[in-house]
């Protein structure tokens, strides 16, 4: 990807039915591979707390070597093209919107409020998104704003906000009382969280990878490659066996928080991004990219990070569930509306 960057090339309009066919496809792969977790889930193959445990590979290794691998790899120079000042912007205000009803108007707490704000903001970029910007562009890198503005802004302010979340339960559980914490305290226990916490870690490394005027030996990501390519499949399995788990009576989704996600993260989100494209004078070809991508599912390593932290983990898979069922004739309108 490194030295392709500005507005993207226009593409070939003919393209859209092979546009179409990579979405179907790659929607078509991760369904059985789903189906296969949902499988092992409800036979109990890999025993009762197996989910959990892939959940914590992605999170732990996995993930974090996609990341770095990935990222290390982008152009750099797309953050500053008007399809960037696009993407951050709809996506930043997506969240925005998600995360203040959740908190005023559902009255949830920070944690489920940040997954929820996830779940409508952060897409799956990588399965469905790389396909997607392949065959609209012929260039991957239309992929990038998306990925960086998740990587760089999203997931760290979601894992600070968790990690201090679950450091209150923590001393909540202990029983130990409430002291006031110097704010240079309160500083450094954030930013020591930030920087220990393994997605984190990965994105920042890629980037500063990334901005280095010369690149390291191509040897010497392959094992990252190695371990990162089982981030999406695992991620998926886990979702798969997440659906066999026996529905109890809290263990669905609150209506109004999946109405409100998946609202967000299927309509609002590529409505808006169209009509800030078109205001910004986007050309057609960018414009088709920015709404494609915005009309994502949500990414299933939502559903990774509420295990890992143990919070709005209903909303995350039913929200991964239907957005992504959602996502073929969201896809298809953009297409025929803008391809």
């Amino acid at each position: 990807m490194r030295g392709s960057g500005g507005e993207q090339r226009a593409p070939d309009v003919r393209r859209a039915p092979a546009l179409m066919g990579a979405v179907l496809t790659a929607l078509g792969t991760m369904g059985a591979v789903v189906a296969l977790g949902w499988v092992l889930g409800r036979r109990r193959v890999l025993g009762d707390r197996a989910a959990l445990v892939l959940a914590r590979v992605v999170f732990a290794v996995a993930a974090p070597a996609l990341l770095l691998s990935t990222v290390a790899h982008a152009d750099l120079h797309v953050l500053v093209s008007r399809t960037a000042v696009v993407t951050w912007t709809c996506t930043a205000t997506v969240a925005a919107l998600a995360a203040v009803v959740l908190r005023l108007v559902r009255h949830r707490s920070a944690a489920d409020v940040t997954v929820g704000t996830l779940a409508s903001s952060y897409v799956n970029a990588g399965n469905i998104g790389l396909p997607l910007a392949v065959y609209l562009l012929d260039d991957p890198v239309a992929v990038v704003p998306t990925l960086l503005f998740q990587l760089l802004v999203l997931a760290p302010v979601a894992f600070t906000t968790l990690d201090a979340h679950a450091a209150r339960e923590c001393a909540r559980a202990a029983g130990t009382p409430a002291v006031a914490v110097p704010t240079g305290l309160r500083v450094t226990a954030v930013v020591r969280r930030t920087l220990t916490n393994p997605i984190i870690v990965g994105t920042l490394t890629g980037l500063v990878l990334a901005a280095l005027p010369w690149s390291l030996p191509e040897v010497v990501y392959e094992p990252f490659r190695l371990v990162g390519a089982s981030a999406a499949p695992l991620a998926l399995l886990t979702f798969g066996m997440s659906l066999a788990v026996p529905r109890t009576p809290g263990g669905a989704a609150p209506r109004g928080d999946l109405a409100l996600v998946v609202g967000l993260r299927s309509v609002v989100h590529p409505v808006l991004t169209w009509g800030v494209g078109t205001a910004l004078g986007l050309p057609a070809p960018a414009l088709l990219a920015v709404v494609a991508m915005a009309a994502l599912p949500t990414a299933q390593n939502v559903l990774v990070y509420a295990m890992q932290y143990r919070h709005g983990e209903a909303l995350a898979r039913d929200a991964g569930l239907l957005t992504t069922i959602l996502c073929v004739p969201v896809l298809l309108v953009v297409a025929a509306a803008l391809g």
